[in-house]
């Protein structure tokens, strides 16, 4: 699985957002491009946070053997569900979720293995650095395929 710490996935991933248009279509879901660039924003709000998030009970009880799945070879299936929180139903700006997200993508990047995961994920548990860096990027991955790109 790549990881979002490499530099040459990082630059894969910062020439595929850079394809993206406000015409992009799905090729399955329900999500805008614009939606999508937002969702995958909150996802960043996880490893990146300053503070502690609080633990899903349902995370507590099986998360665990859901974990692996986030950063594995194994492409995810579509259509998955979504955690409330990370769900985006308004409607968006195309050209700021895209900055925003590139942001976010190149604030990780940057500021590397040691500086994300300070605190579990909600649903999942405590993470590696690189598990962090391949689960993000498998993240990105999923939906900027989605969007055919």
């Amino acid at each position: 699985m790549k990881n979002l710490f490499d530099k040459e996935t990082h630059t894969e991933i910062i020439n595929r957002i850079s394809k993206l248009t406000p015409q992009s279509q799905r090729q399955w879901g329900k999500m805008t491009v614009s939606q999508m660039l937002a969702h995958c924003k909150e996802a960043f709000t996880v490893p990146l946070s300053d503070k502690k998030l609080p633990r899903i009970f349902m995370g507590r009880l099986i998360g665990w053997a859901f974990k692996k799945m986030l950063y594995n070879d194994k492409p995810w299936k579509r259509n998955l569900p979504t955690a409330p929180n990370f769900l985006i139903k308004d409607d968006r700006d195309f050209e700021k979720e895209k900055l925003e997200l590139t942001e976010l993508i190149n604030q990780f990047y940057n500021g590397g293995p040691a500086n994300v995961g300070k605190f579990p994920h909600p649903m999942f548990g405590t993470y590696t650095s690189e598990q962090w860096g391949k689960s993000m990027y498998k993240h990105l991955d999923h939906h900027f395929t989605q969007f055919g790109v």
